[in-house]
């Protein structure tokens, strides 16, 4: 089969290029930087130069590449993490949800491209309402009047257009492993990572390997539909958060009262640690035959530290 992945140097695209190249596809995978077609050669692409937001720059590589699925992980989440601003942060990885979702869209149906994947999201945004854990009918939280509410909207109009394709939406849980720990474990080792009120918000975490293959099987059996892609247990903040400080060799989080924590981190932040909801898998599990390696971010988080470990 050929293979567009859009958004090959990202986080999930470093680990899903390798896996489609090992099952037999053709894979052509895009960057926005000369300096990184290198990159893709190595893991075994075809590599183009792309800018998503560029409709005329989609359309040629599309065209090119002739691929019997399009695989959209087109993301522009960088620099240091920033939950108060939430808006400013993801306001590129925004604009790709939506214009280039679309451009990719319009390039599938003018050279015939039968069949589409993209990314979205499923963590701690499921509908804040009934119990801790949500299923694929239920409605993600709209976050509105919050500093989420543009990425949320995004989101919402990226699985509607793809559904509207008839592709698959793959909602990826809190993506974790090579090149997406560092950005979390940085402030729980220098404890500015604190566990806010109670923190029985829940949250439902996936590794980058296992998210790649769910993106594998989704583009081998031509799957539609939407899938909550993330592990076998959602767990609250209180849960995982000294969990992963332990695996880390820090110290075990602070807490800190909602009241303070609102100020400094915003109210998304507090949304996450009191009132996020988590997801299930099962359908994923199901209908797609999808086996994780790593089936619990407890597993998860101490095999990824101590590898960081070994080869530091």
């Amino acid at each position: 089969m050929r293979v567009f992945v859009a958004g090959g140097t990202g986080a999930v695209g470093r680990r899903l290029v390798p896996q489609l190249v090992a099952r037999g596809h053709h894979v052509t995978a895009t960057t926005t930087r000369q300096d990184k077609v290198a990159l893709l050669e190595r893991l075994g692409a075809e590599a183009v130069v792309m800018d998503g937001l560029d409709a005329a720059s989609v359309g040629e590589a599309v065209a090119a590449a002739r691929p019997d699925t399009i695989v959209n992980q087109m993301t522009a989440i960088a620099g240091k993490p920033d939950m108060k601003h939430m808006d400013r942060w993801f306001a590129v990885t925004n604009r790709l949800r939506i214009e280039g979702t679309d451009h990719l869209l319009a390039a599938a149906e003018a050279t015939g491209v039968p069949h589409f994947v993209a990314q979205s999201y499923a963590s701690w945004n499921g509908i804040r309402q009934g119990g801790w854990v949500k299923t694929e009918e239920d409605p993600l939280d709209p976050m509105r009047g919050t500093v989420a509410q543009p990425g949320m909207d995004a989101i919402r109009y990226l699985e509607k257009v793809v559904q509207d394709a008839d592709g698959a939406v793959l909602r990826y849980g809190w993506l974790y492993g090579p090149g997406a720990t560092d950005d979390l474990v940085a402030p729980v080792r220098k404890r500015q990572f604190p566990i806010v009120g109670n923190g029985a918000g829940h949250t439902s975490w996936v590794h980058l390997d296992d998210a790649a293959s769910a993106t594998v099987l989704a583009v081998e059996q031509q799957a539609t539909g939407t899938f909550n892609i993330v592990d076998d247990e959602p767990a609250p903040a209180s849960e995982w958060l000294p969990y992963l400080a332990a695996c880390a060799g820090a110290k075990p989080p602070m807490r800190i009262p909602t009241w303070l924590a609102r100020p400094l981190a915003g109210d998304v932040a507090v949304t996450v640690m009191t009132a996020g909801r988590g997801f299930s898998n099962a359908k994923a599990k199901r209908e797609l035959g999808w086996q994780l390696r790593y089936p619990s971010w407890r597993q998860g988080f101490k095999e990824e530290l101590r590898f960081k470990e070994e080869l530091s």
